[in-house]
């Protein structure tokens, strides 16, 4: 078997590529990771998929010990603003749609139109991040008995391949704070940890990574090498010349600029959901986190110069970004054409990255890790092992892009040349036939993207129904329909909704108590927002 992995390259993607094989293989493998201390994180966003859950589960953490640490908080939905028109916003939310006699719904909906806002008439979750509800009441009991926690309860760790219900919530985080606590738990766990520069980088006879040569360390050998160097590529792409396959011609954004912005969230609040703020050249994250706000402006170099992005956040901060220093990102878009080749597998940005509209970095990683370990490989490396795993990688990039590229085409803003391009961009293969069929049929199992890229149809449907850019209808067929079981399903969401916004606490209240604040500091005095 494979018995040394080296590494190479810490931050979120090193450390949970680590803890994870740590966790997986205990001892039976050495795991070193070389990471240089002049080289921070990049962290284009701390938002993340409610997969993320079953990576906290294989490794055995409680989230009342980590979250703490790493200044984290519940993330229920992505609140999408100005995508429509000015003023306008609406929830993709970690919640599946339920059904009436065999149609979503989402469809009754469209044949009712009992209000203006589906995702508040359909979705539960949406009346929750509107009044800044925590999913979890004070005594930690989650708003929701259905939703199982994992697989702990029953004895065994769970992959994103057990993920057979929709859990409501994933988790807004420092990214900075998570991998200095993976560093931790690797390190206790045997995991050898060298702060040095790699320099360069040595190939045998075939073509395969014999070793790293560091500048304090030496050489570091291994049997497995992982890249996990952010865009820089430096083992899959530098030392290895594998090709990089950009997406730029159907994603427009290129370039982030990020904010790191205090705030007293006691005034302010703490919206349960990320915020995507449409701008003239791309959009602004806003992501709340216990202490501080984490934005960034997202943007096309195209339509948008720096200087324009920086000055644009600033005022979109407003008096609180003031001397805050501003970090510029170059994103690569696209992904390797394999994510591993010969002894070398790209972990995170390395691999690929989608711009973070949807938050799947993080999710990017868990799935290589968790595929990885499915695909360890040994003393033969058998490339049906490989092929396999890089199909099923590239798979769920591909598939993540075309649903961003739906966000895109399907936004019914087009107030100047970027809306305007974005709405009309080239679209990937077989997206154009999807999209001219979810407007007579909204989507379902069989019509979106057909392989693992972890979304549901009633994501695409969320967007459709939001962005409002391109024409849907109810299926005919419900005008045959007695609606009245329909319309006393949509009563029942809104009458659940009212009675959670008033039992559960807020986020601000959750969190609080959870810190252990003294209980003068426990109430949140903002406004909602």
């Amino acid at each position: 078997m494979v018995k040394s992995v080296v590494i190479v390259g810490g931050g979120t993607s090193g450390w949970m590529t680590a803890s994870y094989l740590r966790a997986a293989f205990g001892d039976r493998i050495d795991v070193t990771l070389v990471e240089s201390k002049n080289v921070p994180t990049i962290g284009v966003g701390e938002a993340t998929f409610s997969t993320i859950r079953h990576f906290f589960n294989y490794l055995g953490l409680d989230e009342r010990e980590w979250m703490p640490e790493c200044q984290a908080t519940y993330k229920l939905a992505i609140r999408f603003e100005n995508w429509r028109s000015q003023g306008h916003h609406f929830y993709h939310p970690f919640e599946r749609l339920r059904a009436v006699n065999g149609f979503p719904l989402t469809d009754w909906w469209l044949n009712e139109r009992p209000s203006g806002r589906f995702d508040k008439d359909c979705f539960v979750i949406a009346s929750l991040c509107d009044a800044n509800r925590s999913p979890r009441y004070l005594s930690g009991a989650l708003f929701e008995q259905d939703f199982t926690e994992g697989g702990a309860e029953r004895g065994y760790r769970t992959t994103l391949t057990e993920q057979d219900t929709q859990f409501p919530y994933a988790y807004h985080f420092d990214a900075a704070l998570l991998a200095r606590y993976l560093t931790r738990y690797g390190t206790d766990r045997g995991v050898r940890h060298v702060l040095d520069d790699v320099v360069s980088v040595n190939l045998d006879e075939r073509g395969w990574i014999s070793d790293v040569v560091t500048k304090e360390h030496g050489a570091l050998a291994g049997d497995l090498f992982i890249d996990c160097t952010g865009f820089r590529g430096m083992l899959l792409n530098k030392a290895l010349s594998v090709p990089f396959m950009s997406y730029q011609d159907t994603l427009p954004n290129d370039r982030a600029v990020a904010l790191r912005v205090p705030v007293n969230m006691a005034e302010r609040g703490i919206r349960p959901c990320t915020t995507a703020t449409a701008q003239e050249a791309g959009w602004i994250w806003t992501i709340p986190l216990f202490g501080r706000v984490g934005t960034g402006y997202v943007y096309a170099s195209d339509y948008c110069t720096p200087d324009e992005a920086e000055r644009t956040l600033r005022e979109f901060v407003g008096p609180a970004a003031d001397d805050l220093e501003a970090n510029h990102i170059r994103m690569r878009i696209g992904r390797s054409e394999s994510s591993w080749v010969n002894n070398c597998v790209a972990i995170g940005l390395s691999s690929g990255f989608v711009e973070p509209l949807e938050s799947t970095g993080i999710f990017f990683i868990q799935n290589a890790v968790e595929q990885l370990v499915k695909h360890f490989p040994s003393e033969r490396w058998d490339d049906r092992l490989r092929q396999s795993y890089n199909r099923q990688v590239a798979n769920v990039m591909d598939g993540v892009r075309e649903f961003l590229v739906l966000h895109y085409h399907a936004a019914a803003r087009a107030d100047n040349d970027y809306w305007k391009d974005a709405t009309t961009r080239q679209v990937p293969d077989g997206l154009a036939e999807r999209l001219e069929q979810w407007q007579v049929k909204l989507p379902d199992s069989e019509t979106v993207f057909p392989h693992y890229h972890g979304f549901e149809p009633y994501s695409y449907t969320a967007m459709l129904l939001g962005l409002g850019g391109l024409p849907v209808q109810a299926p005919p067929a419900l005008r045959l329909f007695d609606g009245a079981a329909a319309s006393r399903e949509l009563r029942i969401v809104r009458d659940q909704s009212r009675e959670l916004v008033g039992r559960l606490p807020s986020q601000y209240e959750y969190f609080a108590r959870l810190h252990d604040l003294p209980p003068e500091r426990r109430v949140a005095h903002g406004a909602p927002r």
